[in-house]
């Protein structure tokens, strides 16, 4: 399956230390050039780790950096940022199976036009479902978003998922 993600399920991923499970879990994934600007050259500029394993994905291929092509006036005229719309756009002219987002506005901008959406906590179900992570370890995963001010997930939904999931067994 073709992915294609936005900023805020890259970082939080890599600042939890799971970047590793996103080419596992899935076939190949795509990072527009105006997110990797955003997530690893601003982010080298601030001296955020998660911007050098991002870069390192990238130079390993595990991640694929593309600019797209045309962004469709649709997708241009959404109010939203620059990352965002290219991550669309992308995975519009992809046809991608999937665009990860986290941003609430964003994730239903690209539900209209069409796009299946994840976010981050939809990443580690995947993971789950796929035998890389234990309940247990999605347990402590939760924790740490939740004790964490620089992954911005409610709490809330962080307890309720894991809940659902300890039901689901």
């Amino acid at each position: 399956m073709i992915v294609v993600t936005n900023s805020g399920p890259l970082i939080a991923m890599a600042k939890l230390g799971l970047l590793n499970l996103l080419p596992q879990i899935y076939a190949e994934i795509y990072v527009p050039g105006t997110v990797y600007q955003e997530v690893v050259e601003r982010g080298e500029e601030g001296g955020f780790s998660d911007a050098l394993q991002i870069k390192l994905a990238v130079q390993r291929e595990q991640l694929i950096r593309m600019k797209a092509e045309n962004t469709r006036s649709e997708v241009a005229e959404l109010p939203l940022h620059r990352g965002e719309k290219e991550a669309i756009g992308l995975a519009l002219e992809m046809k991608a199976g999937l665009v990860l987002l986290d941003d609430l506005l964003a994730r239903s901008e690209a539900k209209k036009v069409g796009l299946s959406v994840k976010g981050t906590l939809g990443v580690i179900v995947d993971a789950h479902h796929k035998a890389f992570l234990s309940i247990e370890e999605i347990g402590m995963i939760l924790d740490n978003i939740v004790a964490r001010n620089d992954i911005w997930i409610a709490s809330e939904l962080c307890r309720s998922l894991f809940e659902r999931l300890k039901k689901d067994g």
